[in-house]
Parts: C-alpha cells; structure tokens; sequence
C-alpha cells in the first residue's frame, strides 16, 4: 500500500542579501504534509531549466504555490510590465514548460494563486495584471497592514459549479474564500473548465479536461489547511490522485 507518495513544488528564485536561493513558502510545504499526507520534494527553478521529464518520472503529484511574484507580461501579451511588478522568469521557465507535459503525462495538479495563473498562461489564456482597476471587477487583494489571520480569513464567497470537483469537495453550491490577489484570468486557456467564479464573475478556480486530477484555485487553501473542511478537502482529493499515482508507477 502506497502511503506517501511524493508531491513536487516549484520553487521560487529569490536575491536574499549577496546569494540567490530557491524557495518555497513553508504554509505549502506544510499542507502537502498535513492536507495531502504526502511527502513534499522541492523542485529546483535553476537557468537552463533542469530536465522536465525527469522531475516529473520523480514526483506522483505537482503543486504549483502561489507567490509574491507575477509572470512576465510578454508570456500570455503584449502589454508591458508596470513598474514595482515583482517577476520571476525562472520560475516562468520551468513551470510554464512543466504543466502542459504533467497533464500529458497524467500526473496529478494543485495549483494555487500564482500557481493557478501559470496553468491559465501555460494553455494559452491570459491575465489582468491589475484586476481592481478593470471596470465592474473587484479589489481582490489584502489590506499588506492587517495581521495575517486577517489577511487569509474568509474575504467573499464563489459560487461552484454544479457537477465540479470543487461542488463535489464542498457538497454546496457555494463557498466562503480568501482572497489575495491583484491578477487575474482575462482569457481562460485552452482545455480549462471553469469551476468557480467570484461575486463579479471573475473566474477564481478550473479544471483541466483531461482525465487526471488537475485544479486550479484563485484562493488560499493551503492556509491552516486542517482547519478549514473545504481547504482540506481539496487537499485530500489532491493527495488521494497523488497516492493512486503512485500505486500505478510501482506496479
């Protein structure tokens, strides 16, 4: 029996002090523990970009996490990128390239926020890059000054698809999210089914059409994963894909 398979995460490129280093955000370390009972495996984001396949033959799921980053413009427009926008073309180049050959190849998908983005760009959709300033959108981003109970509490509720993964998880039409994010699905990409939007119908989370298990979510379920049924349940669903994955490459 198949325990604890191994989920993989892309890791961000960060200047800290005179050194570069790849990292990741403990929270969703800690869920892919925690939420999926999987055993999480850091995927390096290094220039050239390390071999896909093989991270991939590594790994019996994918987490795509969110970030303090944005994709570069150029990747899904034409639109230059506005000043202060923090960017992270080495994740751009290792992620983008890496979810299209993970549906191909069936290997289960939970992508959050920035995670969540890439998958739309990477199936060629394209993105607001200032969501609050689209006419009838919403301000869907944190107030920095809040603590961060505040800032990842429940912020506005999406309505769910009916017959979705996530209707199925939450056994409702509707859930109560987070929200932290000032980008945003313009153009849903190919192959990608919405499945829940916000109350000014913007687009906040999707499926892939393919037959494994692949979600994508505006919000923050990663955050205190355990408490929160609806935030667990999408990890357990994401680690119960993971775990059948597994059992099928160890055969």
């Amino acid at each position: 029996m198949v325990s604890q398979p191994r989920v993989g995460l892309p890791t961000d490129h960060k200047q800290i002090g005179a050194h570069p280093f790849l990292a990741v955000g403990e929270k969703y370390v800690r869920a892919v523990v925690d939420g999926a009972d999987a055993l999480p495996l850091l995927l390096p984001t290094l220039e050239p970009v390390l071999p896909l396949r093989q991270m991939l033959d590594a790994v019996d799921g994918l987490l795509l996490t969110g970030s303090v980053s944005n994709i570069e413009p150029h990747r899904y427009s034409d639109e230059s990128s506005y000043e202060g926008n923090l960017l992270d073309p080495r994740r751009d180049a290792t992620s983008l390239a890496l979810i299209p050959l993970a549906v191909e190849l069936g290997v289960p998908l939970l992508a959050i926020c920035r995670g969540f983005q890439e998958v739309n760009v990477a199936f060629g959709g394209s993105l607001y890059q200032k969501v609050h300033e689209q006419p009838g959108l919403m301000d869907h981003r944190e107030n920095p000054d809040d603590p961060l109970e505040k800032q990842y509490g429940p912020a506005h509720p999406v309505t769910l698809e009916p017959g979705g993964v996530l209707a199925g998880i939450a056994g409702n039409r509707e859930a109560m999210v987070n929200s932290l994010h000032g980008q945003g699905v313009a153009r849903l990409g190919d192959g990608l089914i919405t499945e829940a939007r916000a109350p000014d119908g913007l687009i906040e989370a999707f499926r892939h059409d393919g037959p494994a298990f692949a979600v994508g979510v505006q919000w923050h379920p990663e955050w205190r994963v355990t408490e929160n049924p609806f935030y667990l349940g999408l990890f357990r669903a994401f680690g119960d894909a993971c775990r059948a994955r597994a059992a099928q490459r160890i055969r």
